[in-house]
């Protein structure tokens, strides 16, 4: 099996393909259930120093309850919860009360798929691919949390940047494809934190207003130690960029009203992603400009 996906590069990214569908069906799981277990962590951390006991509930994680319809409670089984294929066959509605399924599940699963193959696609039959698609996931689950919650989970962000120093630490550089030397690594890491803690805290004393949430710095430490502190600027860039011309067309055509705060994580994630895949072929051609 080894030997015929090293061979034929066809079957490899069908096959990243439809891991990714199943990966992406556990996404969301891990985009419903991580803020739920977050907010439940939090009531009872406030009611422990309040010197209250928290109350006894039954256990609330990715694993346990059992995926169930949000309207009958059913729990769905695993014919129901095939990606993409139960939703289609289902008709997007519940097997037993009929209330309908929100079309954003196929997508997330979907969307992960292709990413996942665009990075099968990209390198090919390495660890780096299996490097990349960690990634992947983790930045598809973070933009989604951030979307719904404007929260970047620090037990999601955190575990990202100790495995991208963790990969630079242990693997040796591959020269443009991941890991990148320890050094770019960590400075990336560092410079990644302080850029937009830098900005928050200039915007903050200008306006007396929070511009970001810290979640965003922690996801730009771990973008900078998995890709390298060169990637930072373009990624910021990138981020910055779309993030104002969706902000403005959202604001212009009534969608969201000014003043009214807007997930940066999402943008941070996509460019992050963008710059996983094509980022090292721009900073090459930029650099080519100015040899002779």
């Amino acid at each position: 099996m080894i030997a015929l996906l090293s061979a034929s590069t066809p079957i490899f990214i069908g096959v990243v393909f439809l891991l990714g569908l199943l990966v992406g069906s556990f996404l969301n799981v891990v985009i419903h259930r991580v803020p739920v277990m977050l907010d439940r962590s939090w009531r009872h951390e406030a009611l422990a120093l309040d010197g209250k006991t928290p109350p006894e509930e039954p256990p609330y994680n990715l694993i346990r309850p059992r995926s169930a319809c949000p309207g009958c409670k059913a729990p769905i089984t695993a014919l129901q919860n095939i990606p993409v294929v139960s939703w289609l066959a289902l008709k997007g509605r519940c097997a037993g009360c009929r209330n309908p399924i929100s079309a954003r599940y196929p997508l997330v699963e979907l969307f992960t798929a292709l990413l996942s193959a665009v990075v099968a696609w990209k390198f090919g039959f390495t660890w780096t691919t299996g490097a990349a698609l960690v990634l992947t996931w983790f930045l598809v689950a973070l933009a989604f949390i951030d979307i719904d919650t404007q929260l970047l989970p620090d037990n999601m962000t955190l575990p990202l940047l100790w495995l991208g120093l963790l990969l630079a630490l242990c693997l040796p550089a591959e020269g443009g494809r991941l890991p990148v030397d320890l050094r770019s690594s960590v400075i990336g890491a560092i410079a990644g934190y302080l850029s937009l803690w830098s900005v928050y805290q200039l915007f903050k004393l200008l306006t007396g207003k929070e511009g970001m949430g810290y979640g965003d710095f922690k996801l730009l430490a771990a973008l900078g130690a998995w890709l390298g502190w060169q990637m930072l600027l373009p990624i910021i860039l990138c981020a910055a960029g779309v993030g104002a011309v969706v902000g403005i067309a959202s604001i212009v055509l009534g969608q969201r009203g000014r003043g009214v705060p807007m997930a940066f994580g999402p943008y941070l994630a996509a460019a992050g992603w963008l710059m996983l895949i094509v980022g090292p072929s721009l900073l090459d051609s930029y650099l080519s400009l100015y040899h002779y």
